[in-house]
């Protein structure tokens, strides 16, 4: 049962109509569970033509092992003709699902999280790691995978690991870039390190056997701190990894973890 207290999100299309069919189906199905999104941020332009929402979908617990659990959405709407349209994306991480909605022409700081609760970030570091992935300066990072690690429980943290290609000139030796984001069982605070791989296949491997520490790039200041070093003793504790797994069990209807919301880095 939805938690009465989270608002659903706000469409705004009361008044409208999807514009063919195929909008009217696609959309029913992306928002056919909309009482279990929790809204994060949104904007709705002057003109009246745009929406754009960052949802958080509480029911990627119960899918596929791994679904990512961030919606983003950007509404259309014809206002002579009283139409609208929609576009949206599923997103592992928030920065991810920022960057998507700003290139959407969703102005930036409308982007930002509008609550201030959930898990902060650890350290300095962390937070720079997610402003390259929301920024994406240059168009640089290329997402190829990811996964999701919830186990639904507050006995355990969520990991998130997120697959890139770097086209930076500067990672030519290690192109292929693990982003691996760790949330403590607490939900206080989370760490984000970037794992630097010579092919795709080197970082799927890491993830399945985590035999040795995540090798970590360097950081956006060109030196790894301290914290990032510790990280990589962390980092060696096997979970899921990149891939799927075929066999993994969900329960029909766990607890549900609390909405990661982020805040800020202070």
């Amino acid at each position: 049962m939805a938690n009465a207290s989270v608002p659903r999100p706000d469409y705004r299309i009361d008044g409208f109509e999807p514009a063919t069919e195929l909008i009217e189906d696609d959309f029913h199905t992306v928002t056919l569970s909309d009482d279990m999104f929790v809204p994060l941020a949104e904007h709705h332009s002057a003109d009246g033509r745009n929406t754009y929402l960052l949802l958080y979908d509480r029911t990627a617990i119960w899918d596929i092992p791994g679904t990512a659990e961030y919606v983003t959405l950007r509404i259309t709407r014809d206002i002579e003709q009283h139409t609208f349209d929609f576009a949206h994306e599923r997103h592992p991480v928030i920065p991810l699902a920022q960057n998507w909605l700003i290139r959407q022409r969703c102005p930036a700081e409308s982007a930002e999280l509008s609550k201030n609760q959930g898990p902060r970030p650890a350290d300095a570091l962390t937070a720079r790691l997610e402003d390259m992935l929301r920024t994406n300066p240059d168009g640089r990072y290329t997402v190829l995978d990811h996964s999701t690690d919830n186990p639904c429980s507050f006995d355990f943290g969520i990991e998130v690991s997120t697959l890139v290609h770097d086209s930076h000139p500067a990672s030519a030796h290690a192109p292929y870039r693990l982003f691996l984001e760790e949330t403590t069982k607490d939900f206080r605070s989370y760490t984000v390190r970037e794992g630097a791989f010579p092919t795709a296949e080197a970082a799927g491997t890491w993830g399945r056997e985590r035999s040795t520490p995540l090798p970590l790039a360097p950081a956006p200041n060109g030196a790894v701190g301290l914290r990032a070093e510790a990280a990589r003793a962390r980092s060696t504790v096997k979970t899921s990894g990149l891939a799927v797994p075929p066999a993994a069990v969900v329960p029909s209807r766990p607890v549900a973890a609390p909405a990661r919301v982020r805040r800020s880095a202070p």
